[in-house]
């Protein structure tokens, strides 16, 4: 049995990062030991199936943290449509605080190895759809699954075409979108 320690939760912390922002094909096994100051036989030791292994874990660690946040954001907002402007302006302040670096979490990761590793595309997977699931949850109406999905996507564009154009204006534009479409939907 693999024991958990600080340097496993290091290099869970590092990849998370450097997948995040470069992707998995991008992020080298020396340069993530590198980050964590362990020897490669440590990743080894802690993720025996090697960088895909890590890869998987960092995403879904990656996927529940955002979730967490998503979850603290829509709870303290007034009503779930204002809940949903929040994520979306605290996902623009992140990107722009990032300088275009970090996105989501999941996106470079998903479009760059998801083909490749059928155990990474479960991770990410897995991810979007604790992210649908926390949506349809908080919108909790008969069209709430067809509902988070017009949301997770709009997000996850914006997102994307924000981080591309260095520019936070797609994303900003859809929020008001959303708040159109959900008053319309929501009872």
């Amino acid at each position: 049995m693999v024991r958990r320690t600080d340097t496993r939760q290091r290099m869970l912390d590092s990849a998370a990062e450097l997948f995040h922002q470069q992707g998995y094909h991008a992020t080298g096994l020396n340069q993530l030991v590198a980050a964590v100051g362990a020897p490669k036989g440590s990743l080894y030791f802690h993720f025996p199936g090697g960088k895909e292994q890590l890869a998987a874990e960092a995403i879904r660690q990656s996927a529940d943290r955002l979730c967490d946040q998503l979850r603290t954001i829509v709870a303290s907002s007034p009503d779930v449509i204002t809940g949903i402007e929040n994520v979306v302006d605290a996902l623009a302040k992140s990107l722009e605080e990032s300088n275009f670096q970090r996105g989501c979490p999941l996106a470079t990761v998903a479009l760059d190895a998801s083909g490749d590793s059928e155990e990474i595309r479960r991770a990410c997977a897995d991810g979007y759809t604790s992210w649908h699931t926390l949506i349809a949850e908080a919108l909790n109406t008969d069209k709430a699954a067809h509902l988070a999905t017009v949301v997770l996507a709009a997000v996850e564009g914006g997102l994307l075409l924000a981080k591309t154009l260095h520019d936070t204006a797609p994303l900003r534009a859809i929020a008001p979108h959303l708040r159109t479409t959900l008053e319309r939907e929501l009872p």
